[in-house]
C-alpha cells in the first residue's frame, strides 16, 4: 500500500462555478484558509474576477479560467490547465452545477441529458484529472463535491436533477473506497436551500427570510457552507471520507418536499 498523506497542509485548490453563490464564498474561505485558488465561471466572467478580487485581498493567487462542465470533450483540459498554473491541486471543489424543475413525464431527454453531463459526467471528467494529478505528485489531497439534500430524498420535478446529484453522491463513496490508499479524501457536501443566484436569492439575507419548514426557520448562508468546505479541506478534515455531509438547518428531518409545503410554525408544538 502507498504511503498515506491525509494531513498535509492544503497550498492549492480549485473550485468550479466560483463566480457567485457558494463557490464563490468556498473560494474566499480557502484563500482566507492560506491557499492559492483556481476559480471556473461559465456565464459571468465578471462574477469571476470578483471572486479573484476577493482571494487575492487574503493574500493568496488566484487564477480564473472558463469551465463549461456539460462540454465533455473539452471540461478535462481546462482542470490540467488550471493545475499546471498553480503548480499543482491538494483540494478540488466539484460545486459548479444546474437544476432542473421539469416533471418527469415532460422531461425532454436533450434536457436529462444536459443536466446529467453538466452535474455528474463533467464532475467525473474533473474529479478524475484532480485525482490523477493528486496521485502523480503524491502528497494525498481532497475531493469535495457540493451535491444536495436531494441526493438524499427527492422533491418533485427534479427527477433529472435528483438522479444526477444521487449518482455524484454515489461516486465520491467509490472514490473514498479507491483512493484512500494514495491518501485522497473524498467527502460529499450537501446543502439544503442555500440564498444564491441559483434559488433567486442574489443580495438577501438570509435571516431575513421565513421558512415554516425548516427546523432552524431560515435558508442557508453560502458561508456557512463555505466554511464547512474549508474545514473539510483542512489538516483537521482529513479523516471524514466517502460521507456526505449534510448542511441543511434541519430540512431533511421534515423531508424536503413535505417541509417546502408547510406555511406555519404550529407544527413546533404538540
Amino acid at each position: 500500500m502507498q504511503e498515506r498523506s491525509t494531513d498535509l497542509e492544503p497550498r492549492r485548490a480549485i473550485v468550479t462555478g466560483a463566480d457567485s453563490g457558494i463557490g464563490r464564498a468556498a473560494a474566499v474561505a480557502l484563500a482566507a484558509a492560506g491557499m492559492d485558488v483556481g476559480i471556473t465561471w461559465h456565464s459571468d466572467e465578471q462574477g469571476a474576477e470578483e471572486t479573484a478580487a476577493e482571494v487575492r485581498s487574503h493574500g493568496a493567487r488566484a487564477v480564473v479560467a472558463r469551465l463549461d462542465v456539460a462540454d465533455i470533450p473539452a471540461c478535462g483540459g481546462v482542470v490540467d490547465g488550471l493545475i499546471d498554473v498553480l503548480g499543482g491541486v491538494d483540494v478540488f471543489v466539484n460545486n459548479a452545477g444546474m437544476g432542473s424543475t421539469t416533471p418527469f413525464l415532460d422531461l425532454p431527454l436533450d434536457e436529462w441529458r444536459t443536466v446529467l453531463d453538466t452535474d455528474l459526467t463533467g464532475a467525473f471528467v474533473c474529479l478524475q484529472r484532480a485525482a490523477r494529478a493528486m496521485v502523480a505528485a503524491g502528497r494525498g489531497g481532497r475531493l469535495i463535491a457540493v451535491t444536495s439534500v436531494h441526493a438524499h430524498q427527492p422533491m418533485v420535478g427534479m427527477a433529472a436533477y435528483d438522479a444526477a446529484k444521487h449518482g455524484l453522491s454515489g461516486l465520491m463513496k467509490n472514490l473514498a473506497l479507491e483512493l484512500g490508499a494514495h491518501g485522497i479524501s473524498a467527502v460529499s457536501v450537501a446543502p439544503g436551500e442555500i440564498a444564491t443566484p441559483m434559488t433567486d436569492q442574489v443580495d438577501s439575507d438570509p435571516r431575513d427570510e421565513d421558512r415554516p419548514g425548516v427546523p432552524l426557520g431560515r435558508p442557508g448562508d453560502a458561508r456557512e457552507v463555505a466554511a464547512l468546505i474549508a474545514y473539510l479541506a483542512s489538516p483537521e478534515g482529513g479523516y471524514v471520507s466517502g460521507a456526505s455531509v449534510v448542511i441543511d438547518g434541519g430540512m431533511l428531518q421534515m423531508g424536503p418536499q413535505a417541509g417546502v409545503a408547510v406555511e406555519a410554525h404550529d407544527w413546533r408544538t404538540v
